[in-house]
């Protein structure tokens, strides 16, 4: 995309129109929109504050295997009241690596920031040959259309609207309308994949599966560090430690149960009570390992259906 993604009469900032009729002197003092510790005339601060808006470099590195860990399309993208639905919170960052990435109950959105909403800011810095940005204008470009494209599924309906400019949220200006938004992003899904960062060629992302092949591709602990305190780390491993701990508890009981009864065999007026005790110690054996069996079967039905959803989706959009 060679032009702005939204047309002039529908930004919704309009602090920077009159950067163009401005003198180099006054230039110098116009700040970044949203963003007062910014002046434009300060090209090196804000070329290295906006490579640090839309760094997206892990991601990048890992957009070749993605699709191991997300659906490949760019629409999957549940919008914000379905989040609700899901069970999320929304949690805000600025940490662009974080935006529609998901941990559980939690998914992190990166609020629209002031200047990518003027048109005259896309026009100078990111659409122009001359950009004061240099060699990075076009990865900042890439990054940043495919940033804004995800807010035309993240809001889709007006109850998705309200809940984007809840005054804990603002992942939009306090003063812009439902039309004004509508009008905004009306020509976001015309942009294509192969105008977009590689990142964004995928929605949501699944956090756990981030941090798991971070480590086999990125060569890192982490995608993301979740846990600071020792104990919540280690809390996650109790769940797993308690469970096999009680399959085996149950299993030596009854193996326990089934040995002692054997002694009563001797007594013929116990012979009732041992053969109840015995078939019980059997049953009970044979309970726990069929839902061990069950529950490890559903687990390798469940991450192998994962996998064939995968290669299939895959291998669709390669044909």
């Amino acid at each position: 995309m060679d032009s702005c993604p939204f047309q002039k009469i529908h930004q919704l900032n309009n602090e920077l129109d009159i950067v163009e009729t401005r003198e180099a002197s006054q230039l110098q003092q116009t700040r970044l929109p949203g963003h007062p510790r910014i002046k434009l005339g300060d090209v090196a601060k804000l070329r290295t504050f906006l490579k640090q808006e839309f760094d997206l470099a892990d991601l990048e590195q890992l957009a070749p295997r993605l699709w191991m860990m997300s659906m490949q399309s760019s629409a999957n993208i549940s919008p914000l009241h379905r989040q609700k639905v899901k069970g999320r919170d929304i949690i805000v960052t600025e940490d662009p690596r974080l935006h529609l990435i998901w941990y559980y109950d939690r998914i992190f959105l990166k609020p629209l920031p002031q200047y990518l909403l003027s048109n005259a800011f896309w026009l100078k810095y990111l659409l122009a040959t001359s950009s004061p940005l240099g060699d990075d204008r076009e990865t900042i470009r890439r990054a940043a259309l495919g940033y804004l494209r995800t807010y035309f599924y993240l809001i889709r309906y007006e109850s998705d609207f309200r809940i984007a400019k809840d005054e804990k949220l603002r992942l939009v200006p306090e003063k812009v309308s439902w039309e004004q938004f509508c009008d905004f992003s009306s020509a976001f899904d015309n942009i294509q994949d192969r105008e977009v960062s590689l990142r964004y060629a995928y929605g949501e992302i699944r956090l756990s599966r981030l941090n798991l092949y971070s480590k086999l591709f990125l060569q890192k602990q982490h995608f993301q560090r979740i846990h600071a305190q020792y104990g919540a780390y280690f809390a996650l491993f109790y769940g797993p430690i308690l469970f096999i701990f009680g399959i085996l508890s149950v299993l030596l009981s009854a193996m326990q149960v089934e040995i002692a009864v054997e002694q009563l065999l001797v007594m013929d007026h116990w012979t009732s009570f041992w053969l109840v005790c015995r078939w019980f110690s059997i049953v009970c054996l044979l309970v726990v390992v069929g839902l061990s069996l069950y529950l490890a079967s559903l687990f390798m039905f469940k991450f192998a259906k994962e996998w064939i959803y995968a290669f299939k989706d895959r291998w669709k959009k390669q044909s």
